[in-house]
């Protein structure tokens, strides 16, 4: 079974090499990827299968998907994705990348890439600052404003309501819908649960399994949730959302939970080794320059970087 993050990497790489500006340098890269473990290798073989499918596309469809201007290397991954999306039902192998976060990410209305944090402005004047790979799909209609957190972590910053109607604002994820009551507010999708922080007014918390029993969380306030549960009471951290300003601040912070961390805003793979994995941390590091915080952890703590790539590093005990 090949893990889910070697599927979006493989997915990643493809979007980059059919991109307008892919170069030498992209392909070479590529091949090292392939070549560092035996996984990557299937999974990029998997993934050319659908070469093979191109002469069988209607070259319509194709130069429709490519159509729209994209300069941004966002955009040519989208653009890429989605000529990906005309050759799934040909090629039968939808199971390889639909629901994958690469894929996610590609084909949201608002998306970053691996280590990038952006701001967008939504219609209404609200503000969303979108962590490292993460997606956002924008809903905005007569009754409702809404965002569908397709992958990752987002700020939020709500914006009064230029519409009459005064629509409420809403972000749902896999896990439930936030309902933003005047509000600065983060919230973070993983597999199995979300993290909402409130540091400015209040949010409601509606699960996916029991909306009708809505959850109040008011401001220095956080909760963890699924579909059927919610922790709340926790305090916000303002720590919580240091990553918009491109760092990541640790207090007595596990070594494998700051690495899990990191791992977010790096390409390839960062491993820890169990030996060191409890070891704790405190201090600020780079999410813009995750080499430079590995290299100040290696000077704050008994471990050793040892990289096999630039995309296959691990964190073990100092010999």
């Amino acid at each position: 079974m090949i893990a889910p993050a070697i599927v979006q990497q493989a997915a990643q790489w493809m979007a980059r090499l059919w991109s307008d500006d892919a170069s030498d340098a992209d392909r070479d890269a590529c091949a090292r990827w392939c070549a560092a473990h035996p996984h990557h290798a299937i999974a990029w073989q998997r993934l050319q299968a659908f070469e093979g499918k191109l002469h069988s596309v209607p070259r319509d469809a194709a130069r429709h998907a490519l159509r729209e201007p994209a300069p941004a290397a966002y955009l040519n991954r989208r653009r890429a994705l989605k000529l990906l999306a005309v050759l799934l039902p040909v090629g039968g192998m939808a199971y390889l990348l639909r629901g994958t976060d690469a894929w996610q990410v590609a084909a949201a209305s608002h998306g970053t890439g691996t280590g990038e944090i952006r701001e967008v402005t939504l219609p209404d004047g609200t503000r969303v600052m979108l962590a490292s790979a993460s997606a956002i799909d924008v809903r905005f209609d007569a009754s409702e404003r809404l965002l569908i957190l397709r992958s990752g972590e987002i700020l939020v910053t709500t914006a009064r309501d230029p519409d009459p109607a005064q629509r409420p604002f809403r972000v749902q994820g896999r896990h439930g819908t936030v309902q933003a009551l005047g509000t600065r507010f983060t919230l973070r999708q993983d597999e199995y649960t979300s993290r909402v922080a409130v540091f400015e007014g209040a949010v409601e918390v509606r699960l996916a399994h029991a909306p009708g029993h809505p959850v109040r969380i008011d401001t220095g306030q956080g909760a963890i949730y699924s579909a059927d549960i919610v922790q709340s009471g926790a305090p916000a951290s303002a720590s919580a959302a240091a990553w918009t300003k491109g760092v990541l601040v640790a207090d007595n912070m596990r070594l494998d939970e700051l690495l899990a961390e990191l791992a977010r805003y790096r390409p390839g793979l960062l491993r820890c080794d169990p030996a060191v994995a409890s070891l704790s941390v405190n201090g600020v590091f780079s999410l813009r320059d995750t080499d430079r915080a590995l290299h100040n952890l290696a000077l704050a703590l008994p471990v050793q970087i040892v990289a096999r790539t630039r995309y296959w590093v691990t964190v073990q005990a100092s010999a």
